[in-house]
């Protein structure tokens, strides 16, 4: 099993410290593992989970290091992670909180339809919607982040979806209970499966296609498999899905007061920030490999987008209701999604 550890850049900044006739680093005091369901090379496990260990090592001086665990390696399916997380198998995870249906209902705000601008601001609204609205559902783990990918969009095989009626009749993968209701709505049959099941589905025609972000096309190789990609005009996406990095509680409090403020350092608003940012870059080489598969790329202009955003609103209705059924103000948290969106994507 591949252990990739950050102690190495640590490692090199206590030996400048020795050859510097410094004292050498203090010894490191915890390991932490962190276990997350994609390939190390996809863009949040390489571009934010692995340097954001990489910085908490540096920041601790080397008391804090890490092992990535990528792809499941340490046991279980996708929506066990949050479980493993919380009853303290793994220390550390990231996972989407749609794995769990119906888990963390307040988070489904950020999930209905055309609600997510840029990752990079959704996932700073998602943060701050958390510290107003989420703490009890999550009040079982210890949060460092959270965040969304970049507004999500269709990836269809055939001659793909150019108006609504093209969504009739075909299966289509969907991430989260959201998700899956607004294709319902739109005439697609949903097919819930975690991302990793994706590809073969696909490949074996068990779907037509799928509704991801760009960012994650790239490392299951989507654009090979489909023909056409189907975008939205305007300042808002079809969909996005809420996502947790999450450490286990009782590890976290166990730690001594300076490594947790390391840790706080590296958790909250900004860390969010940082991931939305990665999401949003992760965007491009996704865009990349569909051109130069030669499929087909289809924008529904504004006019054609409105009739979706027609056929989609029972879903936020619905949902609004089963959330006021359950104690909550559901229209207060869709209009304080909406208003937080706005806000940090500067922008209506």
């Amino acid at each position: 099993m591949t252990r990739l550890r950050t102690i190495l850049a640590a490692a090199g900044v206590a030996a400048a410290a020795a050859f510097a006739g410094a004292s050498p680093a203090p010894a490191q005091e915890v390991t932490l593992r962190i276990h997350q369901f994609l390939p190390p090379q996809a863009p949040v496990p390489k571009n934010f989970i692995a340097p954001w260990a990489e910085k908490v090592t540096q920041e601790s001086n080397g008391r804090i290091a890490f092992e990535l665990y990528p792809s499941m390696q340490l046991g279980g399916k996708p929506p066990a992670l949050y479980d493993q997380a919380r009853d303290g198998v793994v220390d550390i995870i990231w996972t989407l909180t749609g794995y769990t249906p119906g888990r963390f209902p307040a988070t489904e705000a950020f999930e209905l339809p055309f609600m997510p601008a840029s990752a990079e601001a959704t996932s700073q609204a998602a943060w701050t919607f958390y510290e107003k609205h989420l703490t009890e559902e999550f009040k079982d783990i210890h949060l460092i982040a959270v965040h969304t990918h970049g507004p999500g969009l269709l990836h269809v095989k055939g001659n793909g979806v150019e108006k609504l009626e093209d969504m009739q009749g075909l299966k289509l993968r969907g991430p989260t209970r959201q998700a899956n209701a607004l294709l319902s709505a739109l005439g697609a049959t949903p097919v819930g499966m975690p991302v990793p099941a994706m590809p073969e589905a696909l490949s074996k025609g068990v779907i037509d296609g799928t509704v991801v972000p760009w960012e994650v096309t790239t490392p299951l190789k989507v654009a090979e498999l489909v023909d056409s990609h189907t975008y939205f005009a305007g300042t808002r996406g079809l969909y996005t899905s809420f996502f947790v990095f999450a450490m286990n509680k009782a590890k976290y409090e166990a730690l001594p007061d300076d490594l947790k403020a390391v840790l706080d350092a590296n958790s909250g608003l900004e860390a969010s920030k940082w991931v939305g940012r990665v999401m949003d870059e992760g965007d491009a080489p996704g865009i990349e490999a569909a051109k130069k598969a030669g499929n087909k790329m289809i924008l529904l202009d504004e006019a054609e987008v409105e009739r979706w955003k027609a056929a989609a609103e029972p879903v936020v209705a619905a949902w609004i209701e089963e959330m006021n059924g359950k104690g909550y103000d559901g229209a207060a948290l869709v209009d304080d999604a909406r208003a937080l969106i706005a806000d940090y994507a500067g922008n209506k």
